[in-house]
């Protein structure tokens, strides 16, 4: 049998942890609540850049690959060598 004086302090432990971590998560919120109107003025400025330079780096991303050899006719710098 369990003895109920260990069962109600882990018990209030756990209390004491979920409480402490509502009262972050509120916090967290309250500041996500003052940056998120900033965020949102931004956000329409910055987007046409951030896709612009998302797009040239794919682009480059994608010119580099095709110069480099295929799997299959050059061993590959990332696999390990075998012991004999």
């Amino acid at each position: 049998m369990k003895d109920i004086y260990e069962v109600l302090r882990r018990k209030q432990m756990q209390h004491a942890n979920l409480t402490k971590q509502i009262e972050l998560l509120q916090q967290a919120a309250e500041k996500l609540r003052e940056v998120a109107p900033l965020l949102a003025e931004t956000e329409t400025e910055d987007d046409s850049a951030v896709l612009a330079e998302v797009e040239d780096d794919h682009g480059k991303a994608m010119a580099a690959k095709a110069g480099t050899p295929s799997s299959g006719t050059a061993k590959s710098a990332h696999t390990a060598q075998r012991w004999p």
